[in-house]
């Protein structure tokens, strides 16, 4: 008769069962040095990921408005209300804010309408923040303006983008956050999904 090995003591976890031992490991004595810096708001310790929530993002971007600035000698310029856009498919970070010029190159009344800025990110280590990359001006809708004057004034948008947003930081880490028991971590890939931007730790 063949010899048939005996049944294996130790069970046989499915994924979900090693996901439970998982946090309840995290959660027991076992961790106790690492647990408090993995339970920081936004940061999974599972997927080894920060995530910042659309909320996170646009209270970050409103610290920032509203803008008043002078172009060209001529032209004012009001940035107000801005909206926070992301973009997963181009890994970007959108800002719409309704917009207001006036000047007297212009026959008619102020002109209102928005202005689109779409922005890379990137990480500052020194400053612990996650910053807008290289922004620039999608487009700038104003409402009943001439041909003529609207084409004058789309260099408006870039120089709002280059003077106005560039490298302005959209999210600063309390320097607790970046600290994982006793070990200081550092921050890499940024990718910008549906929901949010989530941050590799390394």
């Amino acid at each position: 008769m063949p010899h048939r090995p005996a049944p294996s003591s130790a069970p046989a976890f499915s994924r979900s069962t090693r996901r439970r031992w998982l946090q309840a490991l995290a959660c027991s004595s076992a961790l106790p040095a690492l647990w408090p810096a993995a339970s920081h708001a936004g940061y999974n310790i599972w997927t080894g990921e920060y995530t910042l929530d659309k909320a996170t993002l646009q209270v970050g971007i409103e610290k920032r408005f509203p803008v008043n600035l002078r172009y060209a000698e001529v032209f004012q310029v009001q940035l107000t209300q801005p909206r926070i856009a992301l973009d997963a498919q181009g890994n970007r970070l959108g800002i719409v804010s309704d917009a207001r010029i006036t000047s007297p190159l212009l026959l008619s009344a102020p002109m209102t309408g928005l202005l689109a800025v779409s922005s890379g990110l990137r990480f500052d280590p020194a400053a612990r923040a996650v910053r807008l990359h290289e922004p620039a001006a999608d487009r700038l809708e104003l409402r009943g303006i001439a041909e003529r004057d609207s084409r004058r004034l789309q260099a408006v948008g870039t120089v709002v983008a280059q003077e106005v947003l560039r490298d302005y930081p959209i999210h600063t880490f309390a320097p607790e956050e970046l600290r994982f028991g006793t070990r200081d971590i550092t921050l890499g890939d940024i990718t910008v999904t549906a929901d949010g931007v989530k941050v590799e730790v390394r």
